[in-house]
């Protein structure tokens, strides 16, 4: 009798353990995971979404995974800076739910929900690359990070050690130089190579500096583009009636609009020149600096690749390859991200996994950087906590459609009030075919945004008419119920995601005012 209590009392428990273990698949099952960031690599810099800079060939081996894989053509960022999309990525969460609406915030180990995730789902983990959320990425098996933006050229490293965080450090250094773009390569290959837990999947992000700004690409490139002429945005020249109506233009500039701050002044453009020639000068070189750096995350993304097909894993490694945000090329005379504007908003994204994902498939559904750690969690078999805000979109991947009751908007907002690149503080609403935009320009509770608040203003863009956004058509009667229509939208995804104007009351006046 004692010996059935005792074996029914050890049934018990083991039900219990499997309960209780992380929903996941058998570990033969788990594919391998390859995410792949690079930061400011505008999705219009990549060959395989056909804007004007593909005649260049900027990306083959990139383009090659989108011929093998999926390209997702509408996915836009929450909020276009380096640190808040990355703990965005990391969260699954809104800026103002995971405390990182700037530049300053940091997420600490206890906030590193997708590498602690993935770990108890089973995977190996190993953070390699541009880091750039402050705290220790002690949530992750394996790390090795820039400090900040780090360097371009034999770059420091902060790793695992028996110094406190951040004491541990080592610099990649040769006599020629080392890129950094080719040292956080050669730490994920030897990672790979010699990881300690090969029986389990890994889970790898890695992380590319390139091609942020001082856009220092590696000697080998320098003569690259040297004879070709960079095709330019019409709106470099011509901006129209984008912008706000009746107010002086904001943000930083190729050209001399911006006489503080401008694309010019970091080329080393002879002042002396003509308006005219003083541009022209500036984007050449602004963009070929920019590409050569993006040629190097190409080639580089390529040893990846070749690793994976000589050791055998490449068809059971998911391959992800996006970016932190979009970035400015020219466009409306703007450098840099941070606006709510499509090529700053847009985020490239590729997946390759042939057992799941048809080659050279396409998908235009709206999808945020709110929904990539779901995904990720869904790629791995392991079930996305409540508190994450975003979905998975892993069925659109394998093909199955989009769900039918998917969002048909995307929020954004940008907290960092005219820091850096005189941007204004603002939110708005992308759909399918409109973008409205509010900017409020205050910098409220934002840690880092200047003081001194801008005008507000409204911004409405017609997508399907006007995709370039070179006609702000708010004041158009025409318009007019459309505009009440995304207001309220607007209104209803902001309490949807929780971020209301009532916590503010300088916010809601100048809102309720306009």
């Amino acid at each position: 009798m004692q010996t059935k209590r005792f074996t029914s009392l050890i049934l018990y428990s083991i039900a219990l353990c499997l309960i209780t273990l992380p929903v996941a698949r058998g570990a033969e099952q788990q594919p391998n995971i390859l995410y792949i960031m690079s930061d400011d690599h505008a999705a219009h810099a990549i060959g395989a979404y056909g804007g004007r800079l593909a005649a260049v060939n900027p990306t083959p081996t990139l383009d090659r995974l989108a011929n093998e894989g999926m390209l997702l053509k509408n996915v836009f960022c929450t909020n276009s800076i380096c640190t808040p999309s990355r703990a965005t990525l990391m969260t699954g969460q809104y800026s103002h739910v995971n405390g990182v609406t700037t530049l300053n915030g940091a997420i600490g180990p206890d906030q590193q929900h997708l590498a602690r995730l993935m770990k108890t789902g089973g995977y190996e983990t190993a953070m390699i690359g541009k880091w750039h959320l402050k705290k220790e990425p002690a949530a992750f098996d394996f790390y090795t990070v820039l400090p900040g933006q780090g360097s371009y050229f034999n770059p420091v490293f902060r790793v695992r050690g028996p110094k406190p965080w951040p004491k541990n450090e080592f610099r990649v250094s040769r006599y020629d130089s080392k890129h950094s773009s080719d040292a956080i390569t050669d730490i994920s290959l030897k990672w790979l190579k010699n990881r300690k837990q090969k029986k389990k999947p890994f889970f790898l992000m890695h992380h590319f500096k390139a091609p942020h700004d001082n856009f220092e690409n590696a000697e080998r490139y320098d003569w690259l583009y040297q004879d070709v002429t960079i095709p330019e945005p019409e709106s470099l020249w011509q901006r129209k009636n984008h912008g706000p109506l009746n107010l002086a233009r904001y943000g930083t500039s190729v050209g001399q609009r911006n006489q503080r701050r401008n694309m010019g002044h970091h080329m080393f453009v002879d002042e002396g020149r003509s308006s005219e020639e003083y541009t022209r000068e500036a984007y050449q070189r602004y963009l070929k600096k920019f590409l050569r750096c993006v040629r190097g995350v190409d080639d580089n993304v390529k040893r990846l690749l070749e690793h994976l097909e000589q050791t055998g894993e490449l068809d059971n490694t998911i391959i992800v390859y996006t970016a932190d945000q979009g970035f400015m090329l020219g466009e409306h005379d703007y450098i840099d991200k941070r606006w709510m504007y499509e090529e700053s908003l847009r985020m490239p994204f590729i997946v390759r996994y042939p057992q799941w994902i048809k080659a050279k498939s396409k998908d235009e559904t709206i999808i945020n950087n709110v929904d990539f750690a779901p995904t990720l969690l869904a790629m791995a078999g392991v079930e996305k906590p409540e508190f994450m805000q975003g979905r998975s979109f892993l069925p659109i991947l394998k093909g199955e459609g989009t769900p039918a009751d998917w969002p048909e908007a995307t929020y954004y907002r940008y907290w960092m009030h005219m820091t850096h690149h005189d941007n204004p503080a603002h939110y708005g609403i992308r759909t399918k075919d409109y973008k409205l935009i509010f900017f409020y320009g205050l910098p409220l509770d934002a840690p880092g945004a200047l003081k001194t608040p801008t005008p507000p203003h409204w911004e409405l863009y017609d997508l399907k008419k006007d995709p370039y956004e070179m006609q702000n058509v708010i004041a158009d009667p025409v318009y007019a119920p459309i505009v009440k229509k995304l207001k309220q939208q607007l209104k209803q995804l902001k309490q949807q995601v929780g971020d209301t104007d009532e916590r503010f009351p300088e916010l809601k006046a100048r809102l309720d005012a306009s």
